[in-house]
């Protein structure tokens, strides 16, 4: 069993929002003494409003960047920190945190809400219905997707007023590569769920859309109980904003807990 001695941190982003929503993350583990970074995906530093005016077809980097060139990008970042960090993403960036704890490049990882690894075949209903436009399919991979507010009502911010679902529409999403979200169904996500691996914890939110709490813990169950430190936490009453719900301080709260107790 590994115990974690990294106090360094890097938060992975997920698909259809801004990197700017971990500051307060940031913020918290800092006052912790953690040292903290939290870079965007390639092609996505701008700030969401001008990301916005260049969709659907004035950011081609974007929408030709792979989930392979994806993972790369935040492996290379891991590796550049001054000792093995610990990895904390959500949505896809869950996923893309399975694939480099799995890699042993972390001390430890932290899924959120995570997109399952090839392998665990989403057929949950919500996921469904939530994610498929993503996938852009019949339309131009050379352009960027855009979730609309009413898909974002429904995949992200469920339950919240619709004054909060419209500020935090305006406030966090992004244009998005279909390639990478197409890339989920294919061995660009593939996961050794038999080999050991360094702490993983799972979380999942009970009313989540686009990523159900169902699926979170099939994710889960995929592995192998093989000695390696893995846990699963479901939370009650959070979405997939589960990063700026007033509740986040909870789960960050949980999530140090975890770390330190490991």
């Amino acid at each position: 069993m590994k115990t974690i001695h990294s106090k360094t941190i890097v938060f992975v982003t997920g698909a259809f929002v801004t990197h700017l929503g971990w500051k307060p993350w940031q913020d918290f583990f800092e006052s912790k003494g953690y040292k903290t970074v939290a870079p965007s995906w390639p092609f996505k530093e701008e700030s969401p409003a001008e990301l916005r005016a260049k969709h659907p077809a004035g950011n081609p980097g974007l929408a030709n960047l792979t989930l392979e060139e994806l993972v790369n990008h935040y492996a290379d970042i891991v590796k550049a920190q001054p000792e093995k960090p610990i990895v904390i993403g959500h949505s896809l960036g869950g996923l893309v945190t399975q694939i480099i704890v799995n890699r042993d490049l972390a001390a430890a990882g932290v899924a959120i809400h995570p997109v399952p690894p090839q392998g665990v075949i989403p057929y949950e209903f919500s996921f469904l219905k939530a994610g498929w436009k993503a996938l852009g399919l019949f339309t131009d991979v050379h352009e960027t997707y855009l979730m609309s507010l009413e898909d974002w009502q429904y995949a992200f911010v469920n339950e919240m007023s619709l004054a909060d679902q419209q500020a935090t529409y305006e406030a966090n999403t992004i244009p998005e590569s279909k390639r990478v979200t197409r890339d989920g169904l294919t061995s660009a996500a593939h996961v050794d769920f038999e080999k050991p691996h360094p702490p993983l914890l799972i979380t999942a939110g009970d009313i989540d859309n686009i990523m159900p709490a169902h699926l979170s813990k099939r994710i889960f169950e995929a592995y192998k109980q093989n000695g390696s430190v893995l846990e699963y936490k479901e939370f009650a009453g959070r979405n997939h904003y589960v990063l700026g719900q007033p509740t986040w301080t909870e789960d960050a709260e949980y999530i140090l807990d975890w770390l330190e107790t490991h």
